[in-house]
């Protein structure tokens, strides 16, 4: 009797003696022959990362690890303040905020810039356009475009461009990247910043990173940081302060 088919994992599989991911053995293939990065790369992919996708990544990472008190680092701390038993439940709760707003739109904006590399040479300011337009139109915000602090300019964006460009990417990504930010402004009528998380869905685009990925890739460096934000907690607390100042900064008024 054939054996009816069901799902598989390729991922990982363990018995008495091994550990196998995607094939390797953990301890003797894996462990100290792989950085993080690239590990994480391996575990996604299922290949072994290109040295062009390790850099790109690897930049990306170290570039979104950290931006100060943030909603998410503050939502982190907080709860530590109210649960410090429970140091999953805070870092869950400050990853929880990644998202279309704060920090988590790179693989939006990535899908984007798509709609333009695939665009034939002579049409692809007019669907930078038609994108600017569309969002215009809705009332919404370009994912990538506009920075609440960086008002002249993302300094990470260059950064990520200038590594890229070192690894000697493609770069229609970034060209489209340019090109939205260009529309957008036109579109708008104001001067809105490309921001890193535009950057990051460019770069990491053109090293063939599936957009639908990269918010995890975000979380899991925005994780490391807030791990860091935790630690300054224990050692320096400051939640009752951030508390105060809401409850002072927040009146109450009867309605």
């Amino acid at each position: 009797m054939a054996q009816k088919s069901g799902p598989v994992t390729h991922l990982c599989f363990t018995d008495t003696n091994r550990i196998l991911v995607r094939g390797k053995d953990l301890c003797s293939d894996l462990v100290g022959k792989m950085s993080f990065t690239e590990m994480m790369l391996f575990h996604l992919m299922g290949t072994p990362p290109t040295s062009q996708q390790v850099a790109v990544v690897d930049a990306v990472l170290i570039t979104i690890m950290e931006h100060g008190l943030t909603p998410s680092a503050i939502a982190a701390r907080q709860t530590y303040f109210g649960a410090p038993e429970a140091l999953q439940g805070a870092l869950a709760a400050g990853i929880l905020g990644v998202g279309s707003r704060f920090a988590g739109t790179s693989g939006d904006c990535a899908i984007l810039l798509s709609e333009i590399v695939d665009a034939p040479e002579d049409r692809k300011k007019e669907v930078a356009r038609s994108i600017a337009e569309r969002f215009r139109a809705a009332g919404k915000f370009v994912p990538g475009y506009g920075h609440p602090v960086h008002k002249n300019g993302d300094p990470r964006v260059a950064r990520l461009v200038e590594i890229a460009t070192e690894q000697e990417v493609e770069g229609a990504y970034i060209e489209a990247m340019y090109m939205l930010g260009g529309a957008v402004n036109a579109a708008t009528g104001k001067k809105l910043v490309i921001n890193a998380s535009a950057a990051m869905g460019a770069v990491m685009a053109e090293v063939d990173i599936p957009p639908d990925i990269m918010r995890g890739l975000v979380i899991v460096s925005r994780a490391a940081g807030l791990v860091g934000h935790l630690l300054e907690e224990m050692q320096q607390p400051a939640s009752q302060r951030i508390w105060d100042l809401v409850e002072h900064g927040v009146p109450y008024e009867e309605v």
